[in-house]
């Protein structure tokens, strides 16, 4: 939430959307959670757009079609906020909302078993490494198959 509403602030980010279905290990409305962080770090709640049924990145995207839609008819830039490790919804972006044209993706670095987790200590931590290791073995898998649409990183964004 930190990185949205500092791009918001910095006016980068005029509409912002929040995902996320109830998170399966603490139970949380995730979008709804993530609104109201957002409001309390100073974002009018009028420029957030809230997808609340969400299950998992793929329904994210899909859920979430008529916000960036929205944004999209605006002539704003797309940039999704993610676990830096997170690849899988760059893809989906792609995948979903073909449309969507040339976007950015920011990292922000997880906590597990009360570590931060960076590209740098991932390794080192065994919770880190298997998530790291399953992310990269699933979106190569899925950009194989054809499931995932590919995305390449040129000139700072992602097409």
């Amino acid at each position: 939430m930190e990185i949205a509403a500092e791009r918001y602030r910095r006016g980068l980010a005029p509409l912002i959307i929040a995902t996320g279905g109830v998170n399966r290990h603490n139970q949380i409305i995730e979008g709804r959670v993530f609104r109201d962080l957002l409001v309390e770090r100073g974002v009018p709640a009028g420029v957030i757009r809230v997808e609340d049924q969400s299950a998992n990145t793929w329904e994210n995207v899909e859920r979430a079609l008529p916000f960036l839609r929205e944004a999209l008819a605006a002539g704003l830039a797309v940039t999704a906020v993610t676990k830096w490790y997170h690849r899988r919804a760059v893809h989906v972006l792609k995948t979903v909302a073909p449309e969507i044209g040339p976007f950015h993706a920011i990292g922000w670095d997880p906590v597990y078993s009360g570590e931060v987790i960076t590209r740098h200590n991932w390794p080192d931590v065994p919770a880190a490494r298997r998530r790291v290791v399953r992310e990269w073995d699933e979106v190569t898998r899925r950009v194989g198959d054809g499931s995932f649409a590919t995305a390449e990183r040129s000139g700072g964004v992602w097409r």
